[in-house]
């Protein structure tokens, strides 16, 4: 196991530039088919709330924005809104191709099939188990349940498209090393 050291000491790896000590990691972007199931599973199963949605009716596309911040930091002024969601850190990005929720040969590739490229994203939880077993009655389905395969204490979940979303427990994963 890499001490701290010898992770900047990794081939290929650089120190940050201070031209990007600015920058945030601010989003994923999900092609999903139906926007109802998707949000739904996003705001319900896994708790996101939406921060904004802009339509595109001449390009025929809705992008709906999602995060874990309270209602109360979410401006109400449509602007400052937008100003305020594009720098906010890992939110979600699902955009919707107008038509694809009654399109039955619509299909998205979650990035595991093959081929291979995209994975997942990760959620820490309090839980691992509990949440699963929330997801289980929620009728989510599992890719990896948290007592199956070699790495103990995490889960995988699907999302309504198919992606993977891995369930983790950040103090678990000292079992890692």
């Amino acid at each position: 196991m890499a001490t701290k050291a010898e992770l900047e000491t990794v081939p290929g790896v650089s120190q940050p530039d201070p031209a990007t000590k600015d920058f945030i990691f601010q989003q994923t972007m999900y092609r999903i088919k139906d926007p109802k199931k998707s949000l739904d599973f996003y705001t319900r199963t896994i708790g996101f709330r939406l921060i904004e949605k802009l339509d595109f009716p001449d390009s025929k596309f809705t992008l709906y924005f999602l995060g874990y911040h309270k209602a109360k930091d979410i401006p109400e002024d449509r602007k400052e809104r937008v100003n305020w969601m594009f720098q906010q850190p890992a939110t979600l990005e699902l955009t919707h191709n107008w038509g694809t929720e009654s399109d039955p040969e619509a299909k998205m590739h979650n990035g595991n099939d093959k081929p291979q490229g995209y994975g997942h994203i990760g959620f820490h939880v309090p839980d691992v188990d509990k949440a699963c077993a929330r997801f289980e009655e929620l009728g989510v389905e599992f890719v990896k349940k948290p007592d199956a395969g070699n790495m103990k204490g995490l889960a995988f979940i699907k999302d309504p498209d198919g992606y993977w979303i891995e369930i983790l427990n950040g103090k678990n994963s000292t079992r890692l090393v």
